[in-house]
């Protein structure tokens, strides 16, 4: 697939989703921090957020600039440098980003968990979305920021597809 590794998902009480990444980015914290923590560093490689309020109970809007959906909540959790957490409107759920220094402390270890309720097809279609926009990270950091009206829906579906395929007979866990 790519230098991502691949997302996981729990399900509990028929349609509560849980996905799960763990992604070491060899870039430093301050860095990782303002890419999914400001309004300046969001729109390279996930979305605008306008508004984006800095603080516990701020308020938060996410546009994706790849379509017209857009999305209006709270910061549920903030603790600068370390834990950005954004509760939006349905379908979206909760989205959070916690950052740790990786072993060394050159690198960030990204732990991202997004919560939602949905059949299987939103979830295959989350955890490609997700692992997409996570190689557009990776590829942001590297000073390489997603151009949005370039975007095609190529590679995401592609890892769709990878998810789909590799999540037959589809357990509890998947993949």
């Amino acid at each position: 697939m790519s230098e991502i590794p691949r997302g996981r998902s729990e399900t509990h009480d028929g349609d509560a989703r849980l996905l799960r990444y763990v992604i070491e980015l060899p870039h430093p914290q301050p860095l990782v921090w303002a890419a999914v923590a400001s309004p300046e560093g969001l729109p390279s490689w996930l979305c605008a957020a306008d508004p984006l309020e800095p603080r516990l109970g701020g308020a938060v809007t996410l546009r994706w600039l790849n379509g017209s959906a857009e999305v209006s909540g709270r910061v549920t959790a903030w603790d600068p440098d370390q834990v950005a957490e954004y509760t939006v409107d349905a379908p979206h759920g909760r989205i959070r980003f916690h950052l740790e220094p990786a072993a060394g402390g050159a690198s960030t270890v990204l732990r991202f968990t997004h919560g939602f309720r949905g059949d299987r097809e939103l979830l295959l279609d989350r955890l490609a979305g997700w692992h997409d926009h996570f190689e557009r990270l990776r590829d942001a950091l590297d000073g390489r920021p997603t151009d949005w009206r370039q975007w095609t829906t190529g590679r995401w579906s592609e890892l769709r597809e990878l998810y789909a395929r590799d999540a037959a007979p589809w357990p509890k866990w998947v993949p």
